[in-house]
């Protein structure tokens, strides 16, 4: 492609995530009846699973991994979906997955001792190949994130008083645990919230954020140097029980990031859901008006450096100024979010859902 060929296509693809945005945010005027509108469109997906990993590659390619061992490919913008799911995996609790293209992904299963896993595909879910088991009871794997196709990072609640971390060099297909001596101490009853797949992020090709919860202070870690040193940093969002805490994380570039979560449990607030940075993660500030209960999952809209979108089980909230203030925008229940370069954004949850942010009548 041309370079006037890409510019073209960056442009087309930050309009539609600049239309994205102003549809969400439009509020309706009294009497009028609106000609279009974006929100979440359910897709069939044949299944009760709930899907807290999520990976979608493109408008037409798209990953979910979620309970009893399911695993879901579309290559069609989500008009079907096929159960590619490992052979003898219904018992284990996929909670991440991360994908390359249609072909290629590699899926997380969470869980104490064994139960938490790797296993990598290379022809569409049709065969896997388990490249990681966790031996050490005392570890129990949380999230995943890749770099780039051949690196990347798995992170386990701490173990001898520090998070534990994974890291593969050939996409997945082998893996070694990381000297934990430029491993900050983890806070008393701190841990990280396998609830969307957004503890552990990373962008850019060195950068990586960690998310938690549960401890005096939720915090956020940071490495610049693919997980072998990390910096602590305290957030605003609520903490001092095992169900608060930091539970998903979106990094724009490496600079400018979303924090949201609060109290998972459906009968408790969560008074200070969201936090902003704009330093990499050296400091947080609270959402000025932050979503108005519990979120696990956070997506920067495509090519906007100022819209995102958050989700949880009472619905999706929408920030146009980059996570200072939040507006609920639509009440379905979603566990997590994601959008893909060329300009489609994704979510899913309970009950088999998976949606696509599209513009309907």
């Amino acid at each position: 492609m041309t370079s006037m060929g890409k510019t073209r296509r960056m442009m087309s693809v930050g309009l539609i995530g600049a239309a994205l945005a102003l549809t969400l945010a439009a509020p309706a005027r009294a009497g009028e009846t609106p000609t279009a509108a974006a929100g979440w469109q359910l897709t069939p997906t044949g299944t009760d699973a709930r899907f807290r990993g999520l990976a979608p590659v493109d408008r037409r390619t798209a990953w979910a991994a979620g309970s009893k061992g399911t695993v879901l490919r579309t290559t069609d913008g989500g008009r079907s979906w096929r159960n590619v799911s490992p052979a003898g995996a219904g018992d284990l609790e996929f909670r991440d997955v991360e994908a390359f293209d249609a072909r290629r992904a590699v899926v997380l299963a969470i869980g104490e001792g064994e139960a938490s896993r790797v296993l990598r595909t290379e022809d569409g879910g049709a065969t896997w190949t388990e490249s990681f088991r966790n031996t050490d009871a005392r570890a129990f794997y949380d999230c995943m994130t890749f770099f780039d196709r051949r690196h990347g990072l798995a992170m386990s609640d701490p173990v001898d008083g520090k998070y534990r971390i994974l890291s593969t060099r050939d996409g997945g297909r082998s893996w070694q645990v990381l000297p934990s001596a430029g491993m900050p101490d983890a806070l008393p009853g701190e841990a990280g919230f396998a609830a969307s797949g957004q503890c552990l992020v990373s962008a850019g090709p060195r950068d990586v954020w960690l998310a938690t919860g549960g401890g005096a202070t939720a915090r956020v870690l940071h490495s610049a140097d693919r997980g072998l040193t990390w910096t602590a940093t305290d957030t605003p969002v609520p903490a001092g029980d095992p169900a608060r805490g930091v539970f998903g994380l979106a990094f724009r570039d490496r600079t400018h990031g979303i924090a949201v979560g609060g109290d998972y449990r459906k009968d408790q607030p969560s008074p200070q859901a969201g936090a902003v940075s704009t330093d990499g993660g050296r400091t947080w500030r609270p959402s000025a008006t932050p979503p108005p209960a519990y979120r696990s999952g956070v997506a920067w809209l495509p090519h906007s450096r100022t819209a995102a979108l958050a989700v949880g089980p009472t619905g999706t909230d929408l920030t146009t100024d980059g996570g200072r203030t939040w507006r609920t925008v639509d009440t379905g229940s979603y566990d997590t979010v994601d959008c893909t370069p060329d300009g489609s954004c994704w979510a899913s949850g309970e009950k088999g859902r998976i949606a696509r942010l599209a513009t309907r009548p």
